[in-house]
């Protein structure tokens, strides 16, 4: 066990415990890569970087390494409690509809994690329409954001450990509110989106049973769970 928390096993545990069933079928193959030309919008240098990577490692899938992944399921085998996590956020008022948000150490593995050299600075705000004036994606915003990359994370996790290449996922997400719940002017109308519609563009030499699989990935997401069924939110003001 000390071995695997060196090594940084125990680090990925989050989305590995996600493989525990998974883990019997890990295979791998050459990943496909495509023209910046075929997609739909202006490349910068990170996608067209990314995409030169596309290709898979000996003994990687989807940019996963199937060692870790097995270490990684086989160290929470042995020990779930290292597979609780609790994640933070710290997040200050600057003016008006403007915060600031910064993540940086989590406990997991059993630990502290102290890999972060650096926070992850988030400005939050809102567009002028809603009295704000654009410092930052607005929070709602966020959330789609975080629905989108959780639920393609997770698709390609276990995408990788049942062996299955993929060559691309984009997604697009789009939710439906109405601000006279939050502003308080109808009390018939929820607070938070009506709706959210997920759309994931996925590019591969994949089966029916594949594709069917990569469905059913997707709603593993704990983004996707956390959106879908109520999560007990505990609110404390301290004076």
């Amino acid at each position: 066990m000390k071995k695997l928390l060196k090594s940084g096993f125990v680090q990925k545990a989050f989305t590995a415990i996600l493989l525990l069933t998974a883990a019997a079928h890990l295979s791998m193959g050459p990943a496909k890569t495509r023209p910046d030309e075929e997609r739909g919008h202006r490349k910068t240098e990170v996608e067209k970087g990314s995409r030169k990577k596309a290709k898979s490692k000996p003994g990687h899938v989807n940019g996963f390494s199937l060692d870790e992944i097995v270490g990684t399921v086989n160290a929470i085998q042995a020990n779930p409690a290292i597979a609780q996590f609790e994640f933070r956020v710290s997040n200050k008022w600057i003016k008006g509809g403007h915060n600031r948000s910064w993540i940086q150490g989590f406990y997991g593995g059993g630990q502290e994690d102290n890999s972060r050299k650096k926070p992850f600075v988030y400005d939050n705000s809102e567009p002028p329409i809603l009295l704000g004036a654009n410092e930052g994606a607005n929070p709602v915003e966020y959330i789609l954001h975080g629905l989108a990359g959780c639920m393609t994370t997770t698709m390609v996790l276990h995408a990788a450990a049942n062996g299955i290449n993929i060559d691309s996922v984009e997604s697009k997400l789009e939710g439906d509110l109405d601000v006279q719940g939050f502003l308080g002017l109808n009390d018939q109308v929820r607070n938070g989106y009506q709706q959210i519609r997920v759309t994931f563009t996925v590019e591969g030499d994949l089966t029916q049973e594949e594709k069917m699989k990569l469905e059913s990935f997707v709603q593993k997401s704990p983004v996707f769970d956390i959106v879908t069924n109520k999560v007990p939110v505990q609110v404390a003001l301290q004076f």
